[in-house]
């Protein structure tokens, strides 16, 4: 009875042991949690880099309607100016034509005049005959003077039939004139009224753009208001991943003080202490395309942090170690794209972005000037360039003063 007993007890300690150890929870690693937040970045990344789509073409939606709007107002105020120099054609017509009118009826009275003048002669002349000229003709003393009566009757005769002739042209000139103006008159009238019935469907059509850039700046307001928020919580991610990349250098820190202190202890003497690299060589040849801080966002929305340089180089030139050190990162990380982090010492170390190869990985121990990577577009990235950073303690610094 007493071995199946200790048989039994030493199952049930198997059993309690393995069951004890099934039970505690596996420890993440470090390098585990920045995987994970790397991983939660690059997800964000990705949504901030849609959204910011979005906000572009929405933007780029605004301005088209703003751009419309705009030549529908330009339209309204060619039609009124249209409209405006009409109505004083059409003023100056109805003065000329009123001038006209008074014109024409002054040589119709005058020709009435002759006219009732002439018809009152024809009368007496067919009811007395026409004795008046002849008494005339005959009164005359001498021959002469009978002849001088004669021409002189002869031009009367003719100044007033002169006269006659003169009134009935002039009165058929006003006339003419009289329908011209009247037909001007009619045309303007027509030509303003098409005036304003365009005046009418552009004012509408401009309501209704009006009504579209509203629309379309809510629209905008509201995508850019999702950028907002999708940066700020970018931002945490960032923060957080500072402080994973904090603690692996603190660990790289520990790591190289105990070579020493293990070097000591064996007789051998200790490798100095990695220190902060005092100057950086540049990683790559080529312009600064957007400089560290606060600049106009690339991909829409309110202005942003530039947590580096951008040098503008082709896609495929080498990317070289700006200085000795550790890599603690080389794989992809959110709108960096290909991106690789290398630790100096002394809480200094420096980040390449946008790469498009790596020619070197996590772990790996690089030289001062090594070639690490080529330059891509990789990422969130507006073309091909690098992205050099350098970070103090995790956060980014201003890499001018180092580089030499």
């Amino acid at each position: 009875m007493k071995r199946p007993l200790a048989v039994l007890l030493l199952l049930a300690l198997s059993v309690s042991s393995l069951g004890g150890a099934a039970a505690r929870p596996a420890k993440v690693t470090l390098h585990e949690k920045i995987l994970a937040e790397r991983a939660r970045a690059e997800k964000l990344h990705r949504q901030l880099h849609a959204k910011r789509l979005e906000l572009n073409a929405a933007t780029d939606k605004v301005y088209n309607a703003q751009s419309q709007l705009d030549q529908t107002n330009a339209a309204i105020g060619q039609v009124n100016a249209q409209i405006g120099d009409l109505d004083v054609r059409q003023r100056y017509t109805q003065g000329k034509l009123d001038r006209n009118t008074k014109e024409l009826a002054a040589a119709q009275a005058s020709l009435k005049l002759h006219d009732d003048l002439l018809k009152a002669r024809l009368v007496a002349i067919y009811e007395n005959g026409d004795l008046e000229y002849l008494n005339v003709l005959l009164t005359a003393h001498s021959f002469a003077e009978f002849v001088e009566r004669w021409e002189d009757l002869r031009l009367l005769i003719a100044a007033n039939q002169n006269v006659v002739r003169d009134r009935k042209a002039a009165a058929k000139r006003v006339a003419a004139v009289q329908a011209a103006l009247q037909a001007a008159q009619i045309e303007l009238a027509a030509q303003q009224e098409e005036r304003h019935q365009a005046h009418s469907r552009l004012s509408a059509l401009a309501d209704e753009r009006a009504n579209l850039v509203a629309i379309a700046d809510q629209q905008r307001h509201g995508v850019a208001t999702q950028v907002a928020a999708i940066e700020n919580l970018t931002a945490t991610e960032e923060a957080r991943l500072e402080s994973l990349i904090q603690e692996r250098q603190a660990q790289l820190d520990a790591q190289r003080a105990a070579a020493r202190k293990a070097a000591g202890i064996a007789g051998v003497i200790p490798p100095p202490g990695e220190g902060a690299p005092g100057t950086l060589m540049w990683p790559a040849s080529g312009p600064i395309t957007s400089p560290f801080g606060m600049r106009h966002n690339p991909f829409g929305g309110a202005p942003d942090f530039h947590p580096g340089i951008d040098i503008g180089i082709n896609t495929g030139t080498t990317v070289v170690a700006a200085a000795s050190g550790t890599v603690i990162m080389a794989q992809w990380y959110g709108g960096y794209g290909n991106y690789i982090l290398i630790d100096h010492g002394g809480g200094i170390s420096t980040g390449y972005g946008h790469l498009s190869h790596f020619y070197v990985s996590t772990g790996q121990q690089v030289q001062r000037g090594q070639a690490i990577a080529a330059s891509g577009s990789t990422g969130a990235s507006t073309g091909p360039h690098l992205h050099f950073e350098v970070r103090k303690n995790g956060k980014p610094i201003d890499p001018s003063p180092f580089l030499h």
